[in-house]
């Protein structure tokens, strides 16, 4: 369990980094991303692709853009070919990030990104189309942003469906319980797409278990320093009536298993979602009962092959059906029985992909919560 020490201590470095760079302005952070001062360049045949992204040291967002870097490579270039816009979960710094990329590339740009929360995304999309340039997002944006608003410029937006799979997990942890005791939620950032439907899925299972009490939800951010200093002040809160514990990431229930050891816990029945490596190790250890998968190497490459290729003409995003412009990506829930052979076939080696078949892991267009 020690990796999961080196992990907080990692964050924290990396946390004050961030602060570091952020001193020098925005010229520092630019410089951070590859980028320099200069002349618009125009659209071509070689757009600049560019990921925007949390922080590669998180297990999830490093095969993000793992699978981002394959795609590059696909094309002949070199992983470096990938310009990394890395925003620290500041949604202010992913947008002048941004921006500078578009003041330097002008409609030169492919561009994947998250926008690290739903409000951000209208400006991040709004800044790309006005330049001319060309985006694909994922998880986070408002309900009421479509990328056939904007032409061809805001090419795709991918999300995953957290809902049921979230409820399936939690219904593994209240199972575990023997379905009764009170249980704690750890979520992500509060105005996050996947934060909402993780929670909103416990909650559906819930409905089915009159004896199990939810003692509190609160948000850790997706952080696993913040998540251990949140179930630390669970455990003392509550003590002994936390019978179980669901986690909306894997990178949370790290915080949340460290804490729990911390009081000579060793048996609380745990879940989580990302299906990062060293979370299918913990499930296939026992330590974690389940978590989701979906599939990031995947979704990373095939987010900056959308832009990439809308960008250079292969195909026109107003051309087609809105299940190609706004699409649920894939996921797989993985539990104890099956982790070892999971982890065989997806972690221990990433499957070739064909980064021009767009669609072909999509599951359907996005239906909104009404």
């Amino acid at each position: 369990m020690s990796f999961i020490r080196q992990y907080i201590e990692q964050q924290t470095i990396n946390r004050r980094n961030l602060l570091l760079l952020s001193a020098y302005g925005l010229g520092g952070l630019a410089a951070s991303a590859g980028l320099r001062p200069g002349p618009a360049r125009a659209a071509g045949a070689n757009p600049k692709i560019a990921w925007s992204y949390r922080d590669r040291t998180n297990p999830y967002w490093n095969s993000i853009v793992s699978g981002g870097e394959a795609f590059v490579e696909s094309l002949g270039l070199p992983k470096s070919a990938l310009l990394n816009l890395i925003n620290g979960g500041s949604s202010e710094k992913s947008l002048a990030d941004i921006k500078a990329l578009l003041s330097r590339y002008g409609s030169g740009v492919a561009l994947a990104a998250d926008p690290n929360d739903m409000p951000n995304c209208r400006p991040v999309v709004e800044a790309v189309a006005g330049a001319g340039a060309y985006v694909s997002t994922i998880w986070n944006k408002t309900d009421d942003l479509h990328p056939w608003d904007f032409g061809d410029n805001y090419v795709s937006h991918m999300t995953w469906s957290d809902v049921g799979p979230s409820e399936q997990t939690a219904r593994i942890l209240i199972e575990a319980m023997g379905g009764k005791g009170g249980l704690v939620h750890l979520g992500g950032i509060a105005s996050n797409n996947p934060a909402i439907e993780r929670l909103a899925g416990l909650k559906n299972a819930l409905k089915s278990y009159p004896n199990v009490e939810l003692l509190a939800e609160q948000a850790a951010d997706w952080d696993t320093q913040k998540a251990n200093q949140v179930m630390s002040g669970f455990l003392t809160r509550y003590g002994d009536a936390i019978k179980g514990v669901h986690c909306a990431s894997d990178t949370m229930a790290y915080g949340v298993i460290e804490a729990l050891r911390a009081e000579g816990i060793e048996n609380m029945p745990v879940v989580s979602y990302d299906g990062n490596p060293q979370a299918v190790d913990l499930v296939a250890q026992g330590k974690l009962l389940a978590t989701v998968f979906t599939n990031p190497y995947w979704g990373g490459g095939i987010t900056a092959s959308l832009a990439y290729y809308a960008a250079t003409g292969v195909f026109k995003p107003s051309k087609e059906p809105k299940e190609h412009r706004e699409f649920y990506g894939p996921t797989v829930l993985v539990t104890t029985k099956d982790a070892r052979d999971f982890k065989a076939k997806y972690i221990d080696s990433n499957p070739k992909y064909d980064w021009k078949d767009f669609w072909g892991l999509s599951k359907g267009q996005i239906q909104y919560r009404s």
